[in-house]
């Protein structure tokens, strides 16, 4: 069950930035007496998500700035990234990606800095506010923002999208994370990810977001998995790009050339 999401400025000087964003993205603004819960706050230099309860944990938002991860994005490469491996990035070969669950973009981001041009397609007009914000942040920075460049936000249904794709706008490669349904309440942020797992529920039918990628990508679509988890679904994959934790997996698109 999902829960509801209203606007907010943390301050009198972002009252109208919040209100600008409610009109821009369709989401309720918080009037008075508005019950506490799910806050998309405006203010302190960012957009942010959080919870206005007390003892809720801290807000999150976007930010391809944080020191360890923009050190992360100076070493991105295939000799680092499996993901990078995945999508067949390479000297000479960096493939247009379609990120059909675009979440708070590091994976994006990470196959934008090795090279690819990146469409974050994101269904929550919630966490794409938060991928805007973020982005035009690293768009500003001198050390992000030729990064930012390669990347595309799009917000709508990830299935319909993919489905409705003209021949000459598929994507080379489409990359889908299931993974980030199932770890919103936990997981790699810790116990801020419980805002994302009010307010998003359960994630797409990741079965019928296989299909439409498949149907979509040029060349390949490559899913993340934990480990020792089962294939997302039929077809197997055709081949496996290990890591200490997770796995990508990857199914070729007949005539699309090998690994």
């Amino acid at each position: 069950m999902t829960e509801q999401c209203y606007l907010a400025p943390m301050s009198g000087d972002t009252d109208t930035q919040a209100r600008e964003l409610a009109q821009r993205w369709s989401l309720p603004l918080a009037g008075p007496g508005q019950p506490d819960g799910l806050r998309l706050w405006v203010g302190d230099g960012a957009v942010q998500l959080g919870d206005s309860r007390a003892g809720s944990p801290g807000p999150i938002r976007v930010d391809f700035l944080e020191p360890a991860f923009l050190r992360r994005l100076t070493t991105a490469g295939p000799t680092r990234e499996g993901l990078v491996r995945a999508v067949g990035a390479r000297r000479g070969a960096r493939p247009d990606v379609l990120d059909a669950t675009a979440g708070l973009g590091q994976d994006a981001a990470i196959l934008a800095a090795a090279g690819c041009r990146v469409t974050l397609v994101e269904r929550s007009p919630v966490v794409a506010a938060l991928l805007e914000d973020g982005l035009q942040r690293a768009g500003r920075d001198p050390r992000t923002a030729e990064i930012r460049g390669r990347m595309q936000l799009v917000a709508a249904d990830s299935a319909t999208y993919l489905r409705g794709l003209p021949a000459h706008q598929r994507p080379d490669i489409v990359y889908l994370d299931p993974m980030y349904a199932a770890r919103r309440g936990g997981g790699r942020s810790g116990k801020s990810m419980q805002h994302l797992q009010a307010l998003l529920g359960h994630g797409e039918t990741t079965a019928t977001l296989l299909d439409a990628a498949l149907s979509a990508a040029r060349q390949r679509v490559v899913v993340k998995r934990q480990r020792r988890a089962a294939a997302l679904a039929e077809p197997d994959p055709d081949f496996s790009v290990p890591g200490a934790s997770t796995r990508f997996d990857v199914y070729l698109v007949p005539g699309a050339g090998s690994r």
